[in-house]
């Protein structure tokens, strides 16, 4: 039986560092009403959605740091929080459910977080496993791109739990729910994980730098644009495999743009069937709404044939993935 639902990725433009929250909020609730009007039931917002990319400058100021995270209520979660309450208020108001990723300040530490919210309550909560970067920056120049995401978060301690969202049933059964964050996705193990647990939706935001020599080691005679077309390929490459190796739809939403007028982030956002095929992406590289009518029926394909991992799976030749963590060449042959 088909199991229809109509889904987008809210692509989020240029935010600079001095851009307000609030300035930021009036953007991000015109995608919810553009939605609403598109009778979209889900939208999945980027990684970071309220603010700069922040990870990409040295902040000494523990006032300016302070100001990027977001403290949640103990029992309600993000939904509460006073900065961006209105966010979440409209989503409610509009019977939007909605994927949205941010940087969280709890008890325990900082994390980079993403929530899916539904009928003003978190459903689920998931924190980056797979931190890119390093602690320290890579010079003193403030026109490089650093990534010091190992600077400001820990590691994501929730694992990759699949969930339910019953506001989007069809029929008798609601959709199986993933979520990743931004470098998340080029890591296999996290999409298996959520494909043995029968994921549908895959809900991925991300920030991901078009030009960063430093970063991504880019052969030197790599121009700009050249690497903007690589960025673009390796993130178009791992969703698409991915979301065909799991037999799942994906959303990916980027926030992207030019932040502070020379820090590009590219673009990429999507909508992904489960054999892999694009069915909806970005137009432009601004605020954008991409949304596709998806049947969540689609999934059966490819779980219950070229991958029905109860029939073909081995996992007793499978223990080298979990028993380390970098590499161990063979031995050489004398």
């Amino acid at each position: 039986m088909p199991r229809p639902v109509r889904v987008a990725a809210a692509q989020v433009g240029r935010v600079d560092r001095n851009t307000p929250r609030s300035t930021v909020l009036v953007r991000l609730i015109a995608l919810l009403e553009e939605a609403d009007k598109q009778s979209v039931k889900l939208v999945v917002f980027p990684e970071t959605t309220f603010t700069t990319f922040f990870p990409r400058y040295l902040i000494a100021d523990e006032t300016e740091l302070d100001s990027y995270f977001e403290k949640e209520d103990a029992e309600t979660g993000i939904v509460n929080s006073a900065n961006v309450k209105s966010f979440f208020d409209k989503a409610t108001q509009l019977g939007i459910d909605v994927a949205v990723g941010y940087a969280e300040k709890a008890p325990e530490g900082n994390y980079n977080t993403a929530s899916y919210v539904s009928g003003g309550r978190t459903l689920a909560k998931y924190r980056k496993v797979h931190l890119p970067g390093s602690f320290e920056p890579f010079n003193d120049d403030p026109d490089t791109t650093n990534q010091l995401e190992k600077r400001y978060f820990k590691p994501g301690n929730f694992g990759f739990q699949a969930f339910r969202a019953p506001t989007l049933r069809h029929g008798t059964k609601s959709p199986i729910i993933g979520m990743l964050i931004c470098n998340d996705r080029r890591w296999p193990e996290g999409w298996r994980c959520y494909g043995l647990q029968g994921v549908e939706i895959m809900c991925i935001g991300y920030n991901s730098v078009a030009w960063a020599p430093e970063l991504l080691g880019t052969n030197s005679s790599m121009n700009r644009d050249a690497s903007r077309q690589d960025a673009l390929f390796h993130h178009k490459l791992v969703c698409q495999a991915n979301a065909y190796t799991n037999a799942t739809f994906c959303i990916t939403a980027a926030r992207c743009g030019w932040d502070d007028g020379k820090f590009e982030l590219i673009t990429g956002s999507m909508i992904i069937d489960p054999e892999g095929h694009i069915v909806a992406e970005n137009k432009t590289d601004g605020d954008e709404l991409i949304v596709a009518d998806i049947d969540l029926d689609a999934c059966q394909q490819g779980k219950s044939r070229t991958f029905a991992f109860e029939k073909h799976r081995r996992p007793e030749h499978y223990g080298v993935i979990v028993e380390r963590a970098g590499v161990v060449e063979p031995s050489e042959v004398p």
